[in-house]
Protein backbone atom coordinates (compact mmCIF):
# COMPACT_ATOMS: atom_id res chain seq x y z
CA UNK A 1 0.00 0.00 0.00
CA UNK A 2 1.34 3.42 -0.95
CA UNK A 3 2.08 6.07 1.64
CA UNK A 4 0.26 9.42 1.55
CA UNK A 5 1.81 12.16 -0.55
CA UNK A 6 4.77 13.95 1.04
CA UNK A 7 5.19 17.71 0.66
CA UNK A 8 8.36 19.59 1.61
CA UNK A 9 7.79 22.38 4.12
CA UNK A 10 8.96 25.03 1.64
CA UNK A 11 6.57 23.93 -1.13
CA UNK A 12 3.34 25.81 -1.77
CA UNK A 13 0.44 23.49 -2.56
CA UNK A 14 -3.10 24.82 -2.92
CA UNK A 15 -5.68 23.15 -0.66
CA UNK A 16 -7.74 22.84 -3.85
CA UNK A 17 -5.11 20.68 -5.57
CA UNK A 18 -5.11 16.89 -5.27
CA UNK A 19 -2.03 14.68 -4.93
CA UNK A 20 -2.04 10.92 -5.36
CA UNK A 21 -0.59 8.46 -2.88
CA UNK A 22 3.18 8.02 -2.98
CA UNK A 23 3.77 11.38 -4.69
CA UNK A 24 6.64 13.56 -3.43
CA UNK A 25 6.77 17.33 -3.76
CA UNK A 26 10.19 18.88 -3.17
CA UNK A 27 11.63 22.24 -2.15
CA UNK A 28 9.95 25.47 -3.29
CA UNK A 29 7.57 23.81 -5.76
CA UNK A 30 4.28 25.60 -6.39
CA UNK A 31 1.11 23.65 -7.21
CA UNK A 32 -1.95 25.78 -7.86
CA UNK A 33 -5.69 25.25 -7.45
CA UNK A 34 -7.40 22.59 -9.53
CA UNK A 35 -4.19 20.69 -10.27
CA UNK A 36 -4.57 16.91 -10.24
CA UNK A 37 -1.40 14.88 -9.70
CA UNK A 38 -1.54 11.07 -9.84
CA UNK A 39 0.19 8.44 -7.75
CA UNK A 40 3.96 7.96 -7.32
CA UNK A 41 4.95 11.23 -9.01
CA UNK A 42 8.07 13.25 -8.29
CA UNK A 43 7.69 17.03 -8.40
CA UNK A 44 11.20 18.50 -8.24
CA UNK A 45 12.60 21.65 -6.67
CA UNK A 46 11.10 24.89 -7.95
CA UNK A 47 8.55 23.24 -10.26
CA UNK A 48 5.52 25.36 -11.17
CA UNK A 49 2.20 23.65 -11.97
CA UNK A 50 -0.36 26.19 -13.14
CA UNK A 51 -4.05 25.99 -12.23
CA UNK A 52 -6.03 23.11 -13.68
CA UNK A 53 -3.03 21.14 -14.97
CA UNK A 54 -3.56 17.37 -15.08
CA UNK A 55 -0.66 15.04 -14.26
CA UNK A 56 -0.93 11.24 -14.56
CA UNK A 57 0.68 8.49 -12.47
CA UNK A 58 4.44 7.91 -12.09
CA UNK A 59 5.41 11.19 -13.75
CA UNK A 60 8.82 12.75 -13.03
CA UNK A 61 9.04 16.54 -13.27
CA UNK A 62 12.58 17.79 -12.75
CA UNK A 63 13.78 21.02 -11.14
CA UNK A 64 12.34 24.36 -12.27
CA UNK A 65 10.09 23.00 -15.00
CA UNK A 66 6.99 25.11 -15.70
CA UNK A 67 3.73 23.49 -16.81
CA UNK A 68 1.05 26.04 -17.64
CA UNK A 69 -2.75 25.93 -17.67
CA UNK A 70 -4.08 23.82 -20.54
CA UNK A 71 -1.49 21.05 -20.27
CA UNK A 72 -2.38 17.41 -19.80
CA UNK A 73 0.41 14.97 -18.93
CA UNK A 74 -0.28 11.23 -19.19
CA UNK A 75 1.20 8.38 -17.14
CA UNK A 76 4.92 7.69 -17.10
CA UNK A 77 6.07 10.99 -18.64
CA UNK A 78 9.52 12.47 -17.92
CA UNK A 79 9.81 16.27 -17.89
CA UNK A 80 13.42 17.43 -17.69
CA UNK A 81 14.81 20.42 -15.79
CA UNK A 82 13.77 23.89 -16.98
CA UNK A 83 11.23 22.54 -19.47
CA UNK A 84 8.51 25.08 -20.33
CA UNK A 85 5.07 23.99 -21.56
CA UNK A 86 3.37 27.15 -22.82
CA UNK A 87 -0.27 28.01 -23.52
CA UNK A 88 -0.53 31.29 -25.48
CA UNK A 89 0.09 31.47 -29.24
CA UNK A 90 -0.18 35.25 -29.33
CA UNK A 91 1.36 36.46 -26.05
CA UNK A 92 0.86 40.08 -25.13
CA UNK A 93 0.83 41.80 -21.75
CA UNK A 94 -1.70 44.40 -22.93
CA UNK A 95 -4.67 44.69 -25.29
CA UNK A 96 -4.42 46.76 -28.50
CA UNK A 97 -6.02 49.57 -26.48
CA UNK A 98 -3.20 49.46 -23.94
CA UNK A 99 -5.10 47.85 -21.04
CA UNK A 100 -3.59 45.01 -19.04
CA UNK A 101 -4.86 41.74 -20.52
CA UNK A 102 -7.17 39.62 -18.37
CA UNK A 103 -8.54 36.08 -18.49
CA UNK A 104 -11.10 36.95 -21.20
CA UNK A 105 -8.54 38.54 -23.54
CA UNK A 106 -6.83 35.38 -24.78
CA UNK A 107 -7.51 31.76 -25.70
CA UNK A 108 -5.81 28.88 -23.91
CA UNK A 109 -3.69 26.67 -26.17
CA UNK A 110 -3.75 23.01 -25.16
CA UNK A 111 -0.75 20.71 -24.93
CA UNK A 112 -1.03 16.93 -24.49
CA UNK A 113 1.99 14.80 -23.60
CA UNK A 114 1.08 11.16 -24.02
CA UNK A 115 2.15 8.06 -22.08
CA UNK A 116 5.86 7.41 -21.61
CA UNK A 117 7.12 10.44 -23.54
CA UNK A 118 10.24 12.33 -22.41
CA UNK A 119 10.96 16.06 -22.67
CA UNK A 120 14.67 16.89 -22.56
CA UNK A 121 16.15 19.65 -20.43
CA UNK A 122 15.18 23.24 -21.38
CA UNK A 123 12.88 22.14 -24.19
CA UNK A 124 9.87 24.35 -24.96
CA UNK A 125 6.46 23.14 -26.12
CA UNK A 126 4.34 25.72 -27.93
CA UNK A 127 0.54 25.66 -27.63
CA UNK A 128 -1.55 23.24 -29.65
CA UNK A 129 0.88 20.32 -29.87
CA UNK A 130 0.58 16.66 -28.92
CA UNK A 131 3.68 14.64 -27.99
CA UNK A 132 3.14 11.00 -28.94
CA UNK A 133 3.55 7.90 -26.80
CA UNK A 134 7.18 7.15 -25.87
CA UNK A 135 8.41 10.04 -28.03
CA UNK A 136 11.60 11.88 -27.09
CA UNK A 137 12.16 15.65 -27.33
CA UNK A 138 15.84 16.57 -27.43
CA UNK A 139 17.30 19.02 -24.92
CA UNK A 140 16.82 22.65 -25.88
CA UNK A 141 14.32 21.90 -28.65
CA UNK A 142 11.34 24.12 -29.50
CA UNK A 143 8.35 22.01 -30.49
CA UNK A 144 5.88 23.72 -32.81
CA UNK A 145 4.04 20.73 -34.35
CA UNK A 146 2.82 17.32 -33.19
CA UNK A 147 5.40 14.60 -32.51
CA UNK A 148 4.47 11.02 -33.54
CA UNK A 149 4.62 8.00 -31.26
CA UNK A 150 8.27 6.96 -30.70
CA UNK A 151 9.47 10.02 -32.62
CA UNK A 152 12.76 11.69 -31.73
CA UNK A 153 12.71 15.43 -32.45
CA UNK A 154 15.52 17.95 -32.09
CA UNK A 155 16.25 21.57 -32.93
CA UNK A 156 14.53 24.94 -33.24
CA UNK A 157 12.06 24.36 -34.68
CA UNK A 158 12.18 20.70 -33.67
CA UNK A 159 12.29 18.25 -36.57
CA UNK A 160 11.78 14.51 -36.72
CA UNK A 161 15.27 12.95 -36.69
CA UNK A 162 14.74 9.28 -35.76
CA UNK A 163 12.53 6.86 -33.84
CA UNK A 164 13.18 5.51 -30.36
CA UNK A 165 12.24 2.39 -28.43
CA UNK A 166 10.22 2.13 -25.23
CA UNK A 167 13.60 2.03 -23.48
CA UNK A 168 14.74 5.27 -25.17
CA UNK A 169 17.40 3.89 -27.53
CA UNK A 170 17.36 4.49 -31.29
CA UNK A 171 15.36 2.03 -33.37
CA UNK A 172 16.89 0.41 -36.44
CA UNK A 173 14.73 -0.18 -39.55
CA UNK A 174 14.33 -3.83 -40.57
CA UNK A 175 11.82 -4.18 -43.38
CA UNK A 176 8.68 -2.59 -44.81
CA UNK A 177 5.51 -4.55 -44.11
CA UNK A 178 2.64 -3.18 -46.23
CA UNK A 179 1.78 0.16 -44.61
CA UNK A 180 4.32 -0.09 -41.76
CA UNK A 181 8.07 -0.05 -41.21
CA UNK A 182 9.23 -2.76 -38.82
CA UNK A 183 12.02 -1.55 -36.54
CA UNK A 184 14.06 -3.18 -33.79
CA UNK A 185 15.99 -1.98 -30.76
CA UNK A 186 19.62 -3.11 -30.51
CA UNK A 187 19.59 -2.37 -26.77
CA UNK A 188 16.60 -4.38 -25.54
CA UNK A 189 15.50 -6.38 -28.59
CA UNK A 190 11.95 -5.03 -28.77
CA UNK A 191 10.26 -4.54 -32.12
CA UNK A 192 8.22 -1.46 -32.97
CA UNK A 193 6.12 -0.82 -36.06
CA UNK A 194 5.97 2.73 -37.42
CA UNK A 195 3.17 3.67 -39.85
CA UNK A 196 4.62 4.17 -43.32
CA UNK A 197 3.29 7.75 -43.77
CA UNK A 198 5.10 8.75 -40.57
CA UNK A 199 8.29 6.98 -41.64
CA UNK A 200 8.12 8.71 -45.03
CA UNK A 201 8.13 12.11 -43.30
CA UNK A 202 11.38 11.15 -41.61
CA UNK A 203 12.93 10.19 -44.95
CA UNK A 204 11.96 13.52 -46.56
CA UNK A 205 13.38 15.58 -43.72
CA UNK A 206 16.56 13.53 -43.50
CA UNK A 207 17.10 14.05 -47.22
Amino acid sequence: MLEPARIHETAEVSPRASLGAGTRVWHQAQIREGVRVGEECIIGKGVYLDFGVIIGHRVKIQNYACVYHGAEIDDGVFIGPHVCITNDKYPRAITPEGALKGADDWEVGRVHVREGASLGASSVLLPGVTIGRFALVGAGSVVTVDVPDHGLVQGNPARLRAFVCFCGHHLVPQERQDDRMAMSCPACGRRVEIPWPVWAKLDQRAG
